[in-house]
């Protein structure tokens, strides 16, 4: 059978005593760090007018929004009847499963609430989180390709790999895919559009692009994921992730058309 072998790698990086250090959780816990470091030179560089207590409630709104709306979105678009009968299991989180949607609302959200905190504008909030999610996801990504989920479906390409609980038949590495798009590719593009000082005038125009081109991206990767087993494919053809990200790409494209347009 074509297909590179799954590689040994463990999904727990760590032990200490009884608790179990996971790839998957310090993912997030790199991506939330590295993103507060590259945030404190950024403010420092453009003068943007936080103060180093106003960066440190905010990285902790952000990280609140994104595992709680992370979460939520899971269970809501992915959960399936088995939450709706244990509902308890929303706080089951040792378990997995986070939403890239839910953890988007949940940050759009506690960057609303941050930015009335502190009379900040909330689209400035929001341009410079979008900055460093690309970090979050590139990393996030590696971790599932790790913990050996969210892999691809069955293909005869050369790179692919024979997953474990894929059945070991060859598969594309969508995780890596992901890694690469969601990651690489928006965090290069976002912060080279940053250095521009009309992209750093005009407030939301890096979130909107942001969510135009995560949008596209996952429509696109999703092409090759195997679709969530719970939920399958809907109208024959479509994956709830692609169903997802359409209303993403259109709030992005409305949002880009009016910040775009607007006088400073």
């Amino acid at each position: 059978m074509n297909g590179l072998d799954f590689p040994q790698i463990s999904p727990i990086m760590f032990s200490v005593g009884p608790l179990d250090i996971r790839w998957y959780s310090m993912a997030y816990l790199l991506g939330i760090l590295i993103g507060w470091w590259l945030l404190g030179r950024n403010v420092k560089k453009y003068d943007l007018k936080l103060t180093k207590e106003n960066m440190e409630d905010f990285v902790f709104y952000i990280t609140l929004g994104i595992v709680i709306g992370g979460r939520l979105g899971y269970v809501l678009f992915y959960g399936g009847s088995a939450f709706w009968m244990n509902p308890l299991q929303v706080f089951e989180v040792w378990k997995g499963g986070m939403s890239f949607h839910g953890g988007a609302l949940g940050v759009i959200a506690a960057s609303y609430l941050f930015a009335r905190k502190i009379k900040y504008p909330f689209l400035a909030l929001t341009d410079l989180v979008v900055l460093y999610a690309p970090i979050g996801l590139f990393l996030g990504r590696l971790a599932n390709f790790v913990n050996d989920e969210l892999w691809g479906r069955v293909t005869d390409v050369p790179w692919a790999v024979k997953f474990p609980n894929g059945g070991y038949l060859p598969r594309h590495p969508s995780q890596l895919y992901e890694a690469f798009f969601e990651g690489i590719v928006m965090f290069v593009v976002l912060n080279s559009l940053w250095r521009s000082a009309w992209v750093r005038a005009h407030q939301g125009v890096v979130s909107s692009l942001f969510v135009i081109l995560y949008g596209i991206f996952r429509i696109a990767m999703e092409q090759f994921r195997e679709p969530d087993i719970q939920m399958g494919y809907f109208f024959t053809y479509f994956t709830m992730g692609q169903i997802l990200s359409v209303p993403l790409i259109g709030l992005g494209i409305i949002v880009l058309y009016f910040v775009s347009r607007k006088k400073v």
